[in-house]
This record gives structure tokens, C-alpha cells and sequence, in this order.
């Protein structure tokens, strides 16, 4: 036999051993829901997302801001910009969920039109005179009237880390704000909370 059939064989088999001999049984959370049940990081995860996109939502849904979106014909503008993690955790992708829910969740209410956020970083490196820029919240208002939006949508999440000897709790706060262009008030704020804990 030559080396040159033996060794594909010989990783194979290997790969083949690794695979059954660690034990591990893969599943999707369609077929087995507790899987997203259970917390396996102080991170945020999908329910924890939720929950707060749930909370945070509800409330603008009830709030003046989202009554007078209802009436106004045409509909207002929005921008979706970052949020801040003022957090020691690197959630910045969970970050990046929540705003992509809040964004499918806007035009689903079907209330207001919606910017793109992939312009938005365009309009962001017009605004910061840079090939690379990143979101610069004290900017916030150029974007928007460069993009044409009555309101944006930003927020932050901010916590609060914790340790003792044999626990640590990471306590997250997500604050979501609706504020106008043209005079920075601030129309609505929600805010959601979510504790993490290892024991």
C-alpha cells in the first residue's frame, strides 16, 4: 500500500474516533428548547436579549412618542444607532442583535421608516471625515440630519461586576432612548435590567 493511501485512512479514522469518543450529543434549540434555558455565561444571551427587548419595547409601544408615530402622516424617520457598552463584558455582538431586533420590530409596527443601517455608516465616516470612523454619540444629531431622520433610537448598557470567592454576578442595565434631531430632547427612555450570576 502506498504512504499516500495510508495516511488520508489513518486521519480519518482518527477524526472518526475524536468524534465518538468525546461524548458530546449536538442539538439544535428548534428540536430541544431547553437548550436555550439555561445561562452558560454572565454574557448576554438570546433569552436574556429578549427579555430585555421585550420589557423595553412594550414600554415604547405604550409611550407618547410611539402614540403621536401612529398619527403622523407621512411617517417619521428613524436612525438605529450603537449602543454604548459601558459594561467589562464583551457583549458588543449582543449589542448588535438587540439593535437588529429593534429594527425589525420598528417595521413591523409598521409606524415609522426606518434607515438603513449600513448607510448610516456611510453617513458616519461623511460626518467624521474618516475612512474608518466609529460611532462618536456627541455626533449623534449630524448623523441624523445628514440621513434625513426625525428621531433616533440609541442607548447603552452599563453594570455592575461583582465577585466574592466562590460566586460573581454581573448585574447588566439597558437603557433605550428615542431622542429628536432637531432639539436632542429626549422623548423616551426604558430601561430593562438582567443579573448574571456563577456559583
Amino acid at each position: 500500500m502506498s504512504l499516500r493511501f495510508v495516511l488520508p485512512c489513518v486521519t480519518a479514522a482518527a477524526l472518526a474516533l475524536g468524534v465518538a469518543g468525546c461524548g458530546k450529543e449536538v442539538v439544535r434549540g428548534a428540536d430541544d428548547p431547553s437548550v436555550d434555558s439555561h445561562a452558560l455565561s454572565t454574557g448576554l444571551d438570546k433569552e436574556d436579549m429578549k427579555r430585555a427587548l421585550r420589557d423595553t419595547l412594550n414600554k415604547l409601544r405604550a409611550s407618547p412618542v410611539m402614540n403621536e408615530w401612529r398619527t403622523t402622516n407621512p411617517q417619521p424617520i428613524v436612525a438605529i444607532f450603537p449602543f454604548q457598552n459601558s459594561t467589562s463584558e464583551h457583549i458588543d455582538s449582543s449589542l448588535d442583535t438587540i439593535l437588529s431586533e429593534a429594527e425589525t420590530w420598528l417595521l413591523e409596527a409598521n409606524t415609522v421608516r426606518v434607515v438603513s443601517r449600513q448607510r448610516q455608516g456611510e453617513m458616519i465616516r461623511e460626518v467624521e471625515g474618516q475612512q474608518n470612523a466609529v460611532f462618536n454619540p456627541a455626533n449623534a444629531a449630524k448623523y441624523g440630519k445628514q440621513l434625513g431622520a426625525k428621531y433616533f433610537i440609541t442607548g447603552k448598557v452599563s453594570g455592575n461586576d461583582e465577585r466574592s470567592e466562590d460566586m460573581r454576578r454581573v448585574q447588566y442595565f439597558l437603557y433605550m432612548q428615542v431622542i429628536d434631531v432637531e432639539t436632542s430632547e429626549i422623548r423616551f427612555q426604558g430601561k430593562s435590567e438582567i443579573t448574571k450570576a456563577v456559583k
